[in-house]
């Protein structure tokens, strides 16, 4: 069988279609026909190779028979630990008769040293689990979970990152609005960037949300809240571009973004999101993701006299609290109340 489908995405790239040519394309279409028989079943996946992978395996079985995790977690928690496992791992297999306490800290330790403090969180988060399983499997003789330390992490310790309005510029002429993707993600980033909608809201929304003569969009948040917010010229002109000459007649359902190639499906959150990723590499400025131009909505806001109050209404949120991190980038007004240094003068 798998002869055979490379012999079909072959003659796909000898016709000249650009799309579905992966081996990747022909899950769901392999998937149905094993479903109704009429193509043997996927192969058996090959036995783990070595003690690391023998002991990984184990765990990944552990966390969905015992845990109820599923496939796609259970193996983003091996991926987590297999660097502690490596480390300990060697010709006569993985060491793990002389773990002690110091290990485990030190382990933790470098993780928050190398990690940022969300991903460290997790991965000790994870290190918590593989310890406890190593006991019940009597791997290790006691429990070394208390010798996890904690990873730091304050809230509102790090600086929202917003775009600089030379970068934005280049960010939105890098969408080639005489395609009809091109003015799809021109409309997804004026929403995300003078809007500050999140990827989900971008994603959720409906025709139905759209209020032309009023002239404002329901944005569905968190919490399922719908709130009003006034559509301003320049994203309903983008909006009214794409649903004129880009959006599919056949698209389905009715959000107002659909996939750019059949078939024509809702875009999803993750969607938005590599919408904003993609644009991001052709403009130069690397790779980043849909809530940066959320915080480029605020800090864009700031730059333009808002105040904070006034950003927390843009940004639907529902406590100052939340909203004071941009304090932090509004350099206006920290500059009024801002003390010269002590013989600077001089």
């Amino acid at each position: 069988m798998p002869a055979t489908a490379q012999r079909f995405l072959g003659d796909r790239r000898a016709a000249g279609y650009t799309h579905h040519l992966s081996a990747r394309s022909l899950v769901p279409l392999l998937a149905y026909l094993r479903r109704l028989g009429v193509v043997p079943g996927a192969p058996p996946a090959p036995p783990p190779a070595g003690p690391l992978e023998e002991l990984a395996d184990r765990y990944r079985l552990y966390l969905i028979r015992e845990r109820g995790f599923k496939e796609k977690t259970a193996r983003q928690y091996v991926d987590a630990i297999r660097p502690f496992l490596r480390e300990r791992a060697g010709p006569e297999g993985v060491d793990l008769v002389r773990l002690s306490a110091a290990d485990v800290s030190a382990f933790a330790l470098a993780c928050a040293r190398q990690q940022t403090p969300g991903t460290a969180k997790h991965t000790v988060g994870v290190f918590r689990s593989l310890l406890g399983f190593l006991h019940r499997e009597g791997l290790i003789e006691r429990s070394l979970i208390g010798a996890v330390p904690k990873v730091a992490s304050w809230r509102g310790a790090g600086l929202p990152k917003g775009l600089e309005p030379a970068d934005l510029k280049r960010l939105l002429a890098s969408c080639d609005r005489s395609a009809a993707n091109g003015r799809r993600d021109f409309a997804i980033l004026m929403l995300l960037s003078r809007l500050g909608l999140r990827a989900g809201e971008v994603a959720g929304l409906s025709l139905a949300d759209i209020e032309w003569r009023a002239g404002e969009i329901v944005v569905r948040g968190k919490g399922r809240r719908a709130e009003r917010l006034p559509l301003t010229a320049d994203v309903g002109e983008a909006i009214a571009a794409y649903l004129r000459e880009g959006r599919p007649t056949n698209g389905e359902g009715r959000t107002v973004f659909v996939l750019a190639a059949a078939p024509y499906r809702a875009l999803s959150r993750t969607g938005v999101s590599r919408v904003v990723a993609s644009a991001a590499r052709r403009a130069g400025l690397g790779t980043f993701y849909a809530h940066r131009l959320r915080h480029t909505a605020a800090t864009e806001a700031l730059r333009g006299g808002a105040s904070l109050p006034e950003v927390g209404q843009l940004l639907r949120h529902h406590q100052l609290q939340t909203t004071a991190i941009y304090a932090k980038v509004d350099r206006a007004s920290l500059r009024v109340i801002a003390r010269s240094w002590p013989g600077a003068g001089r």
